[in-house]
C-alpha cells in the first residue's frame, strides 16, 4: 500500500533539492507579491531558480550574543542563508533583514563575506583583547556546499590557530573533514570544539527536512574521523520535532556514542517569527496525514502556540510531551554518554599579533 506522503515526491509543483516551497513575505517590505498573473515579473518568486551568491564587505564580523538561551558569548558567520534547506532553521528570520525572504530565498541567495579572514584578524588585534571560545557559525553552517569552492571557514581557522585561538564549529556537513590538518594541531592545545547535528537516521525523513544535507550515515563518521583525530565531538540533536523524530533519541546518541562523541544536547522544535508559515506549508505537503497532529503537539510544548520566545523555555519547551521527551533525553544519555562533557579549552595560549613579533634591536 503506498504511503499517503509518497505523493510529496511526485507532486510536481515540488521544487525538489528546496526545503522551503514558498517565499514567505518580508515584514519589511512596504510591497507584497501575490500570484495574480503567473506570466508577470513575480514569476522568480514561483520557480525553483539557481543559487545566487552575493558579495558583501561587513565592518564587523564577530557578534556577541545575548541571549540567555546560549552557553557561547562571541559567534562568527562567514555566509547568511544557507543551501542546506532545513526547514526548521531560525537563521531563515534573519534573511529578511537583508531585503530577502525567509523562504526560498534563505536557500537560493547566499551572502557571502568576502573579508571574514581580515576582520577576525583584526578583532584579535584589538587592544586589551582577552580570548573568549567563538562559535563558528551558530548561524548558518559554516561548511555549507559553497564552502567547498570559496573556502572562507578554512581561512578562518587558520587564524585561529595561528593566535592560538579557541574555536567551537557547528555543522552537518562531512566538508570539515578537509580540515583535519587544522584542527588537529587546535585539538592538541585544547583550543577546539566540534558539534556535528543529526536529529534522524530515517534517510527519507532527512531528503525532506534537510535536502541538501550529508546522511546521517556520513555524519556519523565524521564524528568517527574527528574524534579518531583528538577532536572533542558534541552531538547536536536539534530540532527534536515531535511526532516525526522524537522517538530516534536513544538510538541516535546510542549511534553518536559508538562512533566518539562525548556529550550530547538536544533542543525542541521552535517556529519562530515567519518560520511557522514555512514550516507548516512544507509538513502539508511531506505528511499530510500527520501535519495536524505535528503541529499541535509542537504547539503544546510552546504554551499552545507555534511561535515561542520565551526565555529559558523557547529551546526547552513545556508541558506534558515536551517533559516525555527530557526523560528520553536523559535516560539515553545516561545510558551511552555518562559523562556527557567536553575538555575545557585552554586560553593561556592566545598570543595577539604584536605579542609574536620579535623586534630589531
Amino acid at each position: 500500500m503506498k504511503n499517503k506522503s509518497d505523493t510529496f515526491e511526485q507532486n510536481s509543483a515540488y521544487f525538489k533539492g528546496r526545503g522551503a516551497q514558498i517565499n514567505t513575505h518580508n515584514k519589511f517590505s512596504k510591497l507584497r507579491y501575490v500570484k495574480e498573473h503567473i506570466e508577470g515579473l513575480d514569476e522568480e518568486m514561483y520557480e525553483n531558480t539557481a543559487t545566487q551568491l552575493i558579495d558583501t564587505y561587513p565592518k564587523s564580523i564577530v557578534t556577541k550574543t545575548e541571549s540567555p538561551d546560549i552557553r557561547f558569548m562571541y559567534s562568527l558567520n562567514p555566509y547568511q542563508g544557507c543551501e542546506h534547506g532545513c526547514l526548521y532553521c531560525y537563521a531563515r528570520n534573519s534573511h529578511e533583514y537583508w531585503g530577502f525572504s525567509a523562504g526560498l530565498d534563505f536557500e537560493r541567495k547566499i551572502i557571502v563575506k568576502r573579508n571574514a579572514a581580515e576582520l577576525l584578524e583584526a578583532f584579535l588585534n584589538k587592544p586589551g583583547y582577552t580570548p573568549h571560545p567563538i562559535m563558528l557559525s551558530g548561524n548558518t553552517d559554516c561548511y555549507q556546499p559553497i564552502e567547498r569552492k570559496l573556502g572562507i571557514t578554512r581561512e578562518l581557522l587558520k587564524i585561529f590557530l595561528r593566535y592560538k585561538h579557541p574555536v567551537s564549529l557547528i555543522s552537518k556537513n562531512n566538508l570539515i573533514l578537509r580540515d583535519l590538518d587544522i584542527l588537529r594541531p587546535l585539538a592538541e592545545l585544547n583550543l577546539v570544539h566540534a558539534a556535528i547535528t543529526i536529529n534522524s537516521l530515517n534517510e527519507s525523513l532527512r531528503q525532506k527536512m534537510e535536502p541538501r544535507t550529508v546522511t546521517a550515515t556520513s555524519r556519523l563518521k565524521v564524528i568517527r574521523e574527528l574524534s579518531a583525530a583528538g577532536i572533542p565531538v558534541h552531538l547536536m540533536v536539534a530540532p527534536i520535532v515531535p511526532g516525526l523524530n522524537s522517538d530516534e533519541i536513544p538510538a541516535l546518541i546510542k549511534a553518536a556514542a559508538e562512533e566518539g562523541a562525548k556529550s550530547a544536547s538536544f533542543t525542541l522544535i521552535r517556529l519562530n517569527g515567519i518560520i511557522p508559515e514555512v514550516f507548516t506549508d512544507w509538513i502539508h505537503k511531506a505528511y499530510p496525514d500527520r501535519a495536524t497532529k505535528v503541529l499541535n503537539m509542537i504547539a503544546s510544548c510552546h504554551g499552545g502556540k507555534l511561535n515561542d520566545s520565551r526565555w529559558g523555555t523557547r529551546i526547552k519547551g513545556d508541558g506534558k510531551i515536551a517533559e516525555s521527551i527530557h526523560a528520553l533525553f536523559s535516560i539515553a544519555v545516561k545510558k551511552y554518554m555518562p559523562e556527557n562533557k567536553l575538555p575545557d579549552f585552554d586560553l593561556s595560549h592566545f598570543v595577539p599579533s604584536s605579542g609574536r613579533q620579535t623586534s630589531l634591536f
